[in-house]
């Protein structure tokens, strides 16, 4: 009999991880890998496009993290297809996974777990154990966007409620192998430096790989303000507006920063304070 193929996407924002996780599934014949995706947006498009049967998704990266891959396709109305989470979490992931019965890989993926979660995904072939695994991400995640993915993962595992806030309280900014945990409400404001976001807090300057588009859309609009097509500030900082003689506006910050009000946002700056 011919082996029912299972049409497969790759999703994780490190290149190395893709091709590595692809070599490997492309030794089983019956997985055909449709595409690769390097983050959330990428991976909501190709899911919406392709309509995979099994998507491989890491749950940390730029943009959307895995979680909220879920909840956008939830949002758009598209079908779930089957989740492994590929995760670099493991002290928390492995309880947090096990406990409510998704699957999982931890980087790096080895051979047999990789053959043990597909062994499941063949299982789970069947229409209605596909529909009893989207039922499980949709109540589980789905709504999980208030915390970065470290923290969602340690309240899964510990049997804690999850926030269902839409805007993080923490951002986790990912440099190489290491994640550094800003609180939000110490962030001052973000400027833009080419494909960069330099994110000024009180404990200093961090960079993270994301557009200012995608930083507005996580940010609570009650205190992040955009001022200019490339900066974000943060109200609560902010110590005056400053009308020049030239017709332009600039912000104060509390630390003496000075930030230009562009005249597209200036209504919605005074707005934001109140004026």
């Amino acid at each position: 009999m011919t082996k029912q193929m299972i049409k497969t996407i790759v999703v994780d924002d490190e290149p190395l991880a893709r091709r590595g996780l692809r070599a490997r599934l492309e030794r089983h014949s019956d997985i055909q890998v449709l595409a690769e995706c390097q983050n959330g947006l990428e991976a909501v498009s190709s899911i919406s496009q392709h309509r995979p049967d099994l998507v491989f998704l890491d749950i940390q990266m730029p943009g959307l993290n895995g979680f909220q891959v879920i909840h956008k396709l939830r949002e758009l109305k598209q079908p779930i297809p089957m989740i492994v989470f590929v995760t670099a979490y493991d002290s928390y992931a492995i309880k947090a996974f096990d406990v409510h019965a998704l699957d999982y890989l931890l980087k790096p993926a080895d051979d047999e777990r990789l053959g043990a979660a597909l062994d499941k995904v063949r299982d789970y072939t069947s229409t209605a154990h596909q529909d009893e695994q989207s039922q499980k991400l949709v109540s589980l995640v789905a709504e999980l966007t208030g915390d970065d993915c470290e923290e969602i993962l340690r309240k899964l595992a510990n049997g804690e409620p999850v926030e269902t806030n839409p805007y993080p309280d923490v951002l986790a900014i990912k440099d190489g192998s290491e994640v550094t945990r800003v609180n939000v409400q110490d962030i001052q404001w973000i400027d833009a430096a080419g494909d960069y976001m330099c994110v000024h807090a009180l404990d200093g300057m961090h960079i993270m790989r994301k557009t200012m588009k995608e930083l507005e859309q996580e940010l609570n609009p009650q205190f992040f303000v955009r001022v200019h097509r490339s900066a974000i500030a943060n109200i609560r900082f902010v110590k005056k507006l400053v009308s020049h003689i030239s017709g332009e506006y600039h912000l104060i910050l509390q630390n003496d920063t000075e930030l230009k009000v562009s005249r597209s946002h200036r209504d919605k700056v005074k707005a934001a304070m109140k004026m």
